[in-house]
């Protein structure tokens, strides 16, 4: 009988050590806090175990990138207009032709270029009257039968007429031309080596000398650009506070998306003395090999140069966030509080990024979480 008595008091001394229990056991861990621009978690906090955080390491020299787009070398491109008005009758010339200086794109019949033969040759043929008459008087002159002021007189109109006539000749000469050209139209020639790269004519098309000063973009267009495509130009618009980066002789890294990762080697020619008053950039030109013409006129490229040597910080890239217009990343300044800071992001290279402002090397940054402590900061902001 005295077992059942037994068993109770068993049960009743686990109940009564049952309710003597710290109730604090079942309490939830306390919220983290935002203060001013730093997220705060209790000592205890499981959700700090979550984070990752690594120092930020030093970087000697940071590459830094521009924009650039590719243009023809002026030092070896020659845009052709015609000089005289007229129509055009053949063209000899097509795009992608290799040409030498002085050979025929192009023939233009031109009532002007017409007049220029007609004035050459009057001119030559007033010479040589010029030069009769003047025999003529100094055979007079030798016999006694004609005064010394004749004589004079017809040595000055024949200076008159070979000045005339080596004007006249000078002027088509100019242009390529002789007076006793057989082709009646004016021949426009090649005035370089080179290819022909452009070219806005066709027969029967009217032409005039003064398209190069038309404001329409279709009258202004030369009618050939020739040019060496193995010689390019790159344009590249530096903002103000970027342009100690480059200097002339610099080399620089060049690569265009639609030819992939395979770069081009490019120099740094000229820097502008000037800046665009609206942009605030300044120009800067770079010439580029381009033997291989994989490089087109007008490609956009992207080229790398060698930033300064100082002392950068660099993390990995997914510790970096953009919000808005603005990138941010997550400090630890101590355990359990972690600070949003504003950074200015610079050249990306093997899964990590160059900081060129807002850190620096040996602080903490948190690389794992750094989404969780924004959407915690965005909460209390009631974003």
């Amino acid at each position: 009988m005295k077992h059942p008595n037994l068993i109770l008091n068993i049960a009743l001394a686990a109940l009564l050590a049952g309710c003597k229990s710290d109730p604090k056991v079942v309490e939830a861990a306390p919220e983290p806090q935002v203060q001013g621009n730093a997220v705060v978690f209790a000592a205890d906090s499981p959700q700090v175990a979550s984070l990752v955080v690594e120092a930020a390491t030093a970087a000697t020299r940071a590459p830094v990138s521009f924009n650039g787009r590719v243009a023809w070398d002026d030092n070896v491109t020659v845009r052709v207009f015609t000089p005289f008005a007229g129509r055009v009758t053949r063209v000899a010339g097509e795009t992608g032709q290799s040409v030498t200086r002085g050979a025929a794109l192009a023939w233009v019949a031109s009532p002007d270029f017409s007049q220029a033969q007609a004035e050459a040759r009057k001119a030559a043929s007033d010479e040589i009257l010029a030069q009769r008459t003047l025999d003529r008087v100094k055979d007079l002159f030798t016999h006694g039968a004609a005064p010394k002021k004749d004589l004079e007189s017809a040595e000055a109109d024949m200076q008159k007429a070979q000045t005339e006539r080596r004007r006249a000749e000078s002027r088509l000469a100019f242009y390529g031309a002789a007076a006793d050209a057989a082709e009646p139209a004016f021949e426009l020639k090649a005035p370089i080596d080179g290819m022909i790269v452009e070219k806005n004519l066709s027969p029967g098309q009217e032409v005039r000398p003064d398209q190069m000063l038309a404001s329409a973009p279709q009258l202004f267009a030369p009618l050939f650009t020739i040019t060496d495509p193995s010689r390019l130009w790159v344009w590249i618009d530096v903002e103000e506070g970027r342009l100690g980066i480059l200097k002339p002789g610099q080399h620089l890294q060049a690569r265009a998306r639609s030819l992939g990762a395979e770069p081009f080697e490019a120099v740094v020619e000229n820097v502008s003395e000037y800046l665009d008053p609206v942009t605030r950039t300044a120009r800067v030109r770079a010439s580029i090999d381009n033997s291989r013409h994989l490089l087109k006129a007008e490609m956009l490229v992207t080229l790398t140069a060698e930033g300064p040597a100082r002392g950068l910080a660099q993390v990995v890239e997914r510790a970096v966030f953009l919000k808005g217009e603005k990138h941010y990343l997550y400090l630890q300044e101590e355990k359990g509080r972690f600070t949003r800071r504003e950074v200015t992001p610079g050249q990306q290279a093997g899964g990590r990024v160059y900081i060129m402002e807002g850190l620096k090397p040996g602080e903490n940054v948190v690389v794992e979480g750094g989404l969780l402590l924004e959407q915690l900061f965005q909460a209390s902001k009631g974003t």
